[in-house]
């Protein structure tokens, strides 16, 4: 019996953990739908947070390439008095990346409904040539 009170526990922690997250998300970082990200993001700094293969397959024209995994040590990349626009691929790794910079001090955080997935204005590929 002790058991299942510890499982419960454990359970009722986690589901309290994710719905904080979910809520400190949303409450630091404002989506976007295709259209206001369109309109916003050429007065912004637009980063794609995918990692750089993802990235040189096709991006949003226009776009830095700060993966997520290497976000910590890129911070002075950034500028705080500028919004930031984030996207990857379906929305969840931006996410993670406004919980990051908004513990570093930045606060005007936007990112892509949807994700890249579902971007359909102007993309870029890069092109890259193997000796």
């Amino acid at each position: 019996m002790l058991e299942l009170y510890v499982l419960l526990g454990v359970l009722l922690a986690f589901i309290l953990y994710a719905v904080f997250r979910y809520w400190k998300q949303k409450k630091i970082l404002k989506t976007l739908t295709q259209e206001e990200f369109k309109n916003g993001y050429r007065k912004a700094q637009l980063i794609d947070v995918r990692e750089p293969k993802e990235f040189d397959a096709g991006h949003i024209l226009g776009a830095r390439n700060i993966p997520l995994s290497q976000m910590r040590q890129r911070l002075t990349e950034l500028r705080q008095d500028q919004p930031v626009y984030l996207y990857c691929q379906n929305g969840s790794r931006s996410m993670r990346a406004a919980l990051l910079l908004d513990k570093k001090g930045y606060k005007k955080l936007y990112h892509l409904q949807g994700g890249f997935k579902k971007w359909s204005g102007k993309i870029k590929k890069t092109k890259k040539i193997e000796y």
